[in-house]
């Protein structure tokens, strides 16, 4: 019954977006819609997700992400799903508080706000005071174990229909999505293991001055609720437009995952907007450690070189990288993924919009064919691929002329000999490694500099 009631739910919105380009699904001319009708579906959509329970919150979190992808007003109102679920009232909050301490919270905290500062799928924040600390308590939703249970059976009933009905790889990608993601949610409603990653990922970024992540309170870790240094920042996909860098936002960004993924092998499997702030000090925050990957050094030696492969722009060496990394089939036609890499090692280095970008690459016969290519994504690169997702969206927000590679690979190059050596790997420093060490140290000079000037004639 509940999974009639998700395709109930759901299947109006289905079918009026076919009827955008079709009245009559099958045929007729496309319904004109007004920016209000948009605007007022979005905001249904949305509402439906969330009424629908944490699994497909938490699936629609995928696409928001995807600003190259999902147009306005629809990528707005996905977004707020990271962090505007629906809360849970106070008094459920209070009586999850009471069970994880035997006390009122008021005897635990100095003070503590009744209204949610962020209310998500899985858990709600409040914001409190414990020993002079603002701090953030985050508490599991309650009886959020049977929702989970209940809509993942309905989710994998839907997927493994649309598979038999349609076998094609994109529709069996997703429902690997789907169990991937059954596999991994229990993780998330653990919360002592969440305060466990993010104590060690702290560990990881400690002499970073550019990176921020919260402190955990072990005193007050409990299976249900973990309380966390509270951290004042603004997401990355919030920013005041025009006021921000793209490419330095991004280049932040992507450091940060360049370091989880490569370097510490301990990568962050929930990327999206809602998790990542910049601080008034504009510093990056990464917040919401429940869902980690430990990625194994065979997996981050063949992603470098893929990576390297690209840089060189090496369409060979790019589709090698794929066939190690396990992508295609065995079955893939050789020069068709040769094809794909010459055509993607192409548009890395154009210069032109995301969209402009997929319109080329659509125009190329293999990629009018992708949709039945053998492309299978291994379940740890479905998470790499959503912090491509992540950055590209970020990146393109703020500069519809953003480009990943580019930012990229100054990024990567300055942190080749950290990689390798990470792997146990020789790792003499490259002429282009050196390079691009000294531009992001004159550039950080640079900016240094036009701070301090700006100060000294803002006192005058």
């Amino acid at each position: 019954m509940h999974t009639l009631r998700v395709l109930l739910a759901l299947g109006p919105f289905v079918i009026s977006l076919l009827r955008d380009q079709r009245r009559w699904l099958w045929w007729g001319a496309p319904i004109i819609r007004t920016p209000a009708f948009h605007r007022s579906r979005a905001e249904r959509l949305v509402a439906r997700i969330a009424a629908l329970g944490p699994t497909f919150v938490k699936l629609a979190q995928v696409f928001a992400a995807r600003a190259d992808l999902i147009p306005e007003p629809y990528l707005s109102q996905l977004g707020t799903l990271t962090d505007q679920v629906p809360p849970v009232s106070w008094e459920e909050i209070r009586r999850e508080i009471v069970a994880a301490y035997g006390k009122e919270p008021e005897a635990v905290f100095e003070t503590i706000n009744r209204a949610p500062v962020a209310a998500a799928s899985l858990g709600q924040v409040h914001r409190a005071r414990w020993n002079g600390r603002d701090v953030a308590v985050k508490v599991l939703r309650p009886g959020i174990e049977l929702t989970v249970d209940r809509d993942l059976r309905s989710a994998r009933a839907i997927t493994a229909w649309a598979a038999r009905r349609w076998p094609v790889p994109h529709v069996q990608g997703f429902q690997a999505l789907v169990e991937e993601f059954a596999a991994r949610i229990g993780e998330e409603m653990d919360f002592r293991r969440e305060a466990e990653y993010a104590t060690e990922v702290r560990a990881h970024f400690a002499g970073n001055p550019r990176v921020v992540i919260p402190a955990v309170m072990p005193e007050l870790t409990r299976q249900r609720v973990l309380v966390l240094e509270f951290i004042e920042g603004t997401r990355v996909d919030r920013l005041t437009q025009g006021g921000v860098d793209a490419k330095r936002l991004a280049g932040q960004v992507m450091e940060v995952y360049v370091q989880m993924m490569l370097v510490d092998g301990l990568f962050h499997a929930d990327p999206h907007p809602g998790n990542l702030l910049v601080s008034p000090t504009g510093k990056l925050v990464l917040l919401d450690f429940g869902m980690m990957v430990r990625v194994a050094p065979e997996l981050r030696m063949k992603l470098i070189r893929t990576v390297f492969a690209s840089i060189r722009r090496d369409p060979k060496a790019v589709a090698q990288g794929f066939r190690d990394l396990g992508i295609f089939t065995p079955t893939a036609d050789p020069a068709q993924v040769e094809r794909l890499s010459e055509l993607l090692v192409a548009m890395a280095s154009t210069k032109s919009t995301t969209q402009q970008r997929i319109e080329t690459m659509l125009a190329d016969r293999v990629m009018q064919s992708l949709y039945d290519f053998p492309v299978i994504l291994p379940r740890d690169l479905v998470y790499f691929a959503r912090t491509a997702a992540l950055i590209e969206g970020v990146g393109t927000k703020y500069d519809p002329y953003f480009n990943a590679v580019e930012v990229g690979t100054p990024v990567v190059m300055r942190m080749r000999s950290k990689i390798l050596t990470s792997l146990g790997e020789e790792a003499e420093p490259s002429i282009e490694e050196m390079a691009a060490v000294a531009g992001f140290a004159a550039g950080r000079a640079w900016r240094s500099a036009r701070e301090w000037i700006g100060d000294k004639l803002a006192l005058r």
